[in-house]
């Protein structure tokens, strides 16, 4: 370990090095972060590219006094070294250490919590009125990808910055890079800017300058590269068009341009932008070649950068082949990400159909309409979002899709936990959420191949539906070579006992072989359990629930999904209706955020277990041995 970085425990330690020593911290920090995150997982790339950009932010300002606003915030790791975490960096995404992302009951230093992006200015943005508000003099400074800017909030909140703000900093880390390649207009438009002959040509002169009058240059560097790149657009640059005066293109790895930049812009009186062009992965060859690879990932060799096989298909990736076929079928299917080729698979659709793919940017509200739009002219709509991205886009689901009873087909991915990324990234809220909306059909698959059934069920229906399907692997059913259409809010009962049943358990999609273990268990203790594979969390098979409802003493739900509002509810809810008192246990996630973890730790913990729905089941059992023993 490199013997600065050990000595930094604060920000004050950062400042009192010389520049010189600032290069090795640098240095020392992307060692860190390379042989760290090798043994952790996690967003090595983002971070490798910010280092020198955090140094000099943490050089020239004093958290957590001055606020930095991460957006995202999976880029925050450099920050998390150089605010006393650097002893603990480590235990990163591990059950009961740090957090992926920034998280305020983590530090003080973390003024904003995000794992969703476009956040960053509109929080900044509020930070600041409410310093201007108090009468406050501290810093705001907003850190926010290329990619940010394709988010519809991060244009929101440009529209009211220079409205309501007269000093806020807006730093543009320019990459070209989210998770894929950036796509769309602004990702032009920027590019327009860095490739620009009479801007490169001030970057490069940049550092000369720096040498020669230190910062004196930067104002006369920033502002001619200004003058240069507003003749690409017509009048005025985009950013000053809404009010901000803009500075750069920086180098964002160039540390003494970037210090005396930060000093230059701390003293304006007025929301100002500064862009700095980085390099995702510096410093790590295998993350510069593999950028899409090396933005998140799980444990790798911190030498070559190799990962383990692949082995088993994901649930992402069978989505993906399966989506394939059925547009190689059917020329009106077409697929859409909101910037999430890679973590939906949809990069493995691209080859097949690019005509018929579209990735729209982080722009999760516009993907839901555009799908609309399309549908209502004879096409077939797959929307693959993940369900914590999902959330976003509310109000299109029910407005504009489900209210017109359109065809769309909202494929949710991560439906469940998503593990070490943690509460902003765990999807455990879009049965709740879906259910109360008219028109929609909300599934969950058992497999892989009850997946594909699906979709082909999803194509076939007139009107809205969603699937949601884990992170990861299934149980590694094959998937037939030709799907088959399911009766829409049938449910498929997997296994009934000889004679009449006990205990009817209902396991929803990845909880189905929990129900099947509980139903081992509650045999040990001489109790006959049927079990249910329900398939749709909307509709709830009335027929089903109301057969067993009256047959059997107790009725256990399981579901990787909080309770509140989640298919235990439903299966009450249609209880209620048909007027029947069968007692009914539900297992599930509580009312509260779940912290990043295993899987199956965390399941665990939380009562997510066969064990754990028979020790909340032990006291209707009781009651059923009791009168069983009074029968005789």
């Amino acid at each position: 370990m490199g013997k600065i970085l050990e000595g930094i425990q604060s920000p004050a330690d950062v400042k009192r090095l010389s520049l010189t020593e600032l290069e090795v911290l640098a240095e020392e920090i992307r060692e860190r972060l390379i042989v760290g995150v090798a043994k952790t997982g996690g967003h090595i790339g983002p971070n490798l590219g910010v280092v020198e950009l955090t140094l000099a932010m943490h050089y020239v300002f004093d958290t957590p006094k001055d606020s930095f606003v991460f957006d995202v915030s999976h880029q925050a790791y450099v920050h998390k070294l150089l605010t006393g975490r650097e002893k603990t960096f480590h235990t990163i995404r591990q059950p009961g250490g740090l957090n992926g992302f920034m998280l305020r009951t983590e530090s003080e230093h973390d003024s904003f919590g995000a794992g969703h992006a476009g956040t960053a200015l509109s929080a900044a943005l509020g930070m600041a009125v409410a310093r201007d508000m108090s009468g406050g003099d501290e810093h705001i400074v907003a850190l926010a990808g290329d990619a940010a800017f394709t988010n519809g909030i991060s244009f929101e909140a440009l529209n009211n910055i220079s409205a309501q703000t007269k000093r806020m900093i807006v730093v543009l880390n320019d990459n070209a890079w989210s998770i894929d390649k950036n796509v769309g207009a602004i990702a032009e438009y920027f590019h327009k800017i860095v490739t620009n002959p009479t801007v490169s040509s001030l970057h490069d002169r940049a550092a000369g300058l720096l040498e020669r009058f230190g910062g004196k240059t930067v104002r006369h560097v920033a502002r001619k590269a200004e003058e240069a790149a507003k003749g690409l657009i017509g009048p005025g640059m985009l950013f000053e068009e809404f009010g901000l005066s803009y500075y750069g293109p920086v180098d964002g790895h160039n540390l003494p341009l970037l210090i005396e930049t930060f000093k230059f812009l701390k003293t304006q009186n007025k929301p100002v932008v500064l862009h700095a062009i980085t390099q995702k992965g510096r410093g790590f060859q295998p993350a510069i070649e593999k950028q899409k690879k090396f933005h998140g990932l799980g444990p790798y060799d911190a030498e070559t950068g190799e990962t383990k096989p692949a082995g088993q298909k994901t649930y992402s990736e069978i989505f993906a082949e399966a989506l394939t076929g059925l547009a190689t079928a059917n020329d009106k299917v077409v697929a859409i990400t909101a910037a999430m080729p890679n973590g939906t698979a949809l990069d493995l659709f691209r080859p097949h159909h690019p005509k018929r793919y579209f990735d729209v940017g982080i722009a999760e509200e516009h993907a839901v309409l555009f799908a609309a739009g399309m549908a209502t002219k004879g096409y077939r709509p797959f929307c693959a979002i993940y369900s914590t991205f999902l959330q976003r886009a509310f109000d299109q689901v029910v407005h504009d899709v489900c209210l017109q009873n359109l065809p769309v087909v909202f494929c949710m991915d991560r439906g469940g936990l998503s593990g070490d990324d943690g509460p902003t990234h765990h999807g455990l809220f879009d049965i709740s959420y879906l259910r109360g909306i008219p028109n929609i059909v909300h599934m969950v698959p058992k497999d892989e191949d009850e997946l594909s059934d699906m979709m082909y069920t999803a194509l076939l229906h007139d009107g809205p539906s969603a699937i949601r399907y884990p992170r990861g692997t299934g149980p590694g059913t094959a998937v037939k070579a030709h799907p088959v259409a399911i009766e829409i809010g049938k449910a498929e009962v997997i296994y009934t006992p000889e004679g009449s049943a006990d205990v009817a358990i209902w396991g929803l999609g990845a909880m189905l072989p929990e129900a099947m273990r509980l139903a081992e268990l509650l045999k040990a203790e001489g109790f006959a359990a049927a079990v249910i594979n329900p398939r749709f969390a909307k509709p709830i098979d009335r027929d089903c629930v109301a057969e067993f409802g009256r047959s059997c003493g107790l009725m256990i739900t399981l579901e990787d999904h909080v309770l509140a509002g989640g298919f235990g509810s439903a299966v009450l809810e249609t209880l209620n209706a048909l007027e029947l008192s069968v007692p009914t246990v539900r297992v599930g996630w509580p009312d509260e955020f779940i912290e990043h973890g295993k899987p199956e730790a965390l399941r665990e913990k939380y009562g997510l277990t066969a064990e754990a729905a028979l020790a909340k089941a032990r006291p209707y059992l009781v009651e059923m041995g009791s009168k069983r023993m009074v029968a005789r």
